[in-house]
C-alpha cells in the first residue's frame, strides 16, 4: 500500500525468547533473520552468546551470525551498513526480512536510520583517553565530553567508558560532535516491531537458569578453546558477560561459583540496560508479555499485517 518493502523487527532483553519466535515467524511466513547481538557475530563464540543452533541455521537462513571472527572490530557503522545490504537481498528475493536481537543500538540505528560518522578508530588517542579513565576516573572523561557535546554526554552513563572515549574520539578528531553528525533519516520500510518482555524477577531467574545451562554445556571449555586458539584476553569480543568472567576464574583463578554468581548479577544489570534502552526508543513496539502471549499467535498477527500489504 505504501511502496515501500515489508522489514520485521523482533527485539527484548536478553532471554526473552527472541530467537525462537523469529525462527517460528521466518518458518510461516518464507523469512529470512539478521541477527542484532553484538556478539552473536562473532564466530566460535556459540554457547555464551546463546547463538541459534546449527540445526536452527539450517531451518532459517540467518545473516549477520558468525560473520566475523572475536579479533575483528565491526563498527556500529559497519553493522548498519551490512544490515540494510542483508535486508535489500532477502527483500530482492521476495522474502520477509527479521531483525532479531537484543543490542539496542544496532536496531535502533538500522531503523532509525542514523547517519553514523565515518571515523577510522584512533588507536593512539584512546589508549591516551584509557589512560586518563584509568589514573582519574571515569567521571573525568565524562566530564570532558559534557563540555565538547553536552547532548551527547547526557544520553551516555560515566561508567560507560567505551561509548564515552568514542564521542570524545570523534570529536577531537573531527571537530564536530556526535549530536550534529548523527542525524536521523528513516529508512524506506514499513515496519513491525514487536517487543518481548516478562516480570523483571522471573525474567532474572530464566536468565539465571540459562546460564546455569550455559555451565553446564561447556561454556568454560568454549571459553578456554578460544585462549587456545590465540584471541587474548582485553578483545571487546572477549567482554560480553559470561566470558569476561569465566576469563576470571581461568586466568586469575576465582572459584567458578563466585564468578558465575558475578555473572548472574552482571547479566541483571545488562537486563535492565536493555529495558531502559527500548524504553527511550519506543516508537510503537507493539509489546508481548512473554508469560501470558502464544508464539502462535504473535505468527499469526504478523501474518495478517503481512497480508493487508499487499
Amino acid at each position: 500500500m505504501t511502496g515501500k518493502q515489508p522489514l520485521v523487527v523482533i527485539l527484548g532483553a536478553t532471554a526473552t525468547g527472541k530467537t525462537q519466535l523469529g525462527i517460528a515467524i521466518a518458518q510461516q511466513l518464507n523469512g529470512e533473520i539478521i541477527g542484532a547481538d553484538s556478539r552473536q557475530v562473532y564466530r566460535f563464540m556459540n554457547i555464551g552468546t546463546a547463538k541459534p543452533t546449527a540445526e536452527e541455521r539450517e531451518s532459517v537462513m540467518h545473516h549477520l551470525v558468525d560473520y566475523l571472527d572475536p579479533v575483528d572490530h565491526l563498527s556500529l557503522a559497519q553493522y548498519q551498513e551490512a544490515a540494510y545490504a542483508a535486508i535489500g537481498d532477502i527483500q530482492s528475493r521476495r522474502k520477509l526480512p527479521l531483525l532479531v536481537g537484543g543490542t539496542g543500538q544496532y536496531i535502533t540505528a538500522v531503523v532509525e536510520g542514523w547517519s553514523i560518522p565515518q571515523v577510522e578508530p584512533n588507536l593512539a588517542l584512546r589508549e591516551e583517553l584509557e589512560a586518563v579513565a584509568a589514573t582519574e576516573g571515569n567521571q573525568v572523561l565524562h566530564a570532558r565530553l559534557q563540555v565538547l557535546d553536552p547532548e551527547y554526554a547526557e544520553k551516555i552513563h560515566p561508567n560507560n567508558v567505551r561509548r564515552v572515549i568514542r564521542a570524545l574520539e570523534v570529536c577531537l578528531t573531527t571537530g564536530d560532535t556526535m549530536t550534529n553528525l548523527q542525524r536521523k533519516q528513516p529508512p524506506p520500510y514499513v515496519m513491525l516491531t514487536i517487543g518481548l518482555q516478562m516480570d523483571r524477577e522471573k525474567l532474572y531467574a530464566r536468565a539465571d537458569q540459562r546460564l546455569d545451562m550455559m555451565i553446564k554445556s561447556g561454556l568454560v571449555e568454549e571459553v578456554r578453546g578460544l585462549i587456545d586458539m590465540g584471541y587474548a584476553r582485553d578483545l571487546p569480543a572477549m567482554s560480553a558477560v559470561g566470558y569476561v568472567e569465566v576469563l576470571r576464574h581461568l586466568y586469575d583463578d576465582e572459584p567458578l561459583d563466585e564468578v558465575i554468581t558475578v555473572a548472574k548479577n552482571n547479566t541483571h544489570d545488562f537486563i535492565r540496560k536493555q529495558e531502559i534502552w527500548f524504553r527511550g526508543h519506543d516508537h510503537g513496539i507493539l509489546w508481548h508479555n512473554v508469560d501470558y502471549a502464544d508464539s502462535d499467535t504473535i505468527v499469526q498477527e504478523v501474518k495478517t499485517w503481512r497480508e493487508e500489504l499487499d
